[in-house]
């Protein structure tokens, strides 16, 4: 992607591919070792796929469970653009904003 637009103006087939582009340069950054440069494409991946999903589907004192952090919940406070604002069940209950596509509600199955 020579111009790279905002993801928020991007359609969806224009962030699915990203999402794969960005999932594929992951991939080769850690077969390279190279572990900064794949944890900051892995999380782009996130925040792409978050545009991908409706806001309103998150609903505020809820709680869903974290992708890719088994056994660790989250409540929503609430919501601002793509990130849901709350803190994880059973730690210091410090407020912080996770990308909506790292949530899965509680009653899909694992």
């Amino acid at each position: 992607m020579s111009e790279h637009k905002p993801y928020s103006q991007m359609d969806e087939t224009e962030l699915r591919n990203e999402i794969a582009r960005l999932k594929e340069k992951a991939r080769k950054a850690e077969q390279l070792g190279i572990v900064n440069e794949f944890a900051v494409l892995e999380r782009k991946a996130i925040m792409a796929a978050s545009f991908l999903l409706d806001p309103s589907d998150f609903k505020p004192g809820e709680v869903y469970r974290v992708e890719g952090d088994p056994n660790v919940y989250f409540q929503i406070d609430y919501l601002k653009g793509n990130f849901a604002w709350g803190y994880r069940m059973g730690g210091d209950k410090y407020t912080e904003a996770l990308p909506i596509s790292m949530l899965r509600p509680l009653k899909e199955g694992k």
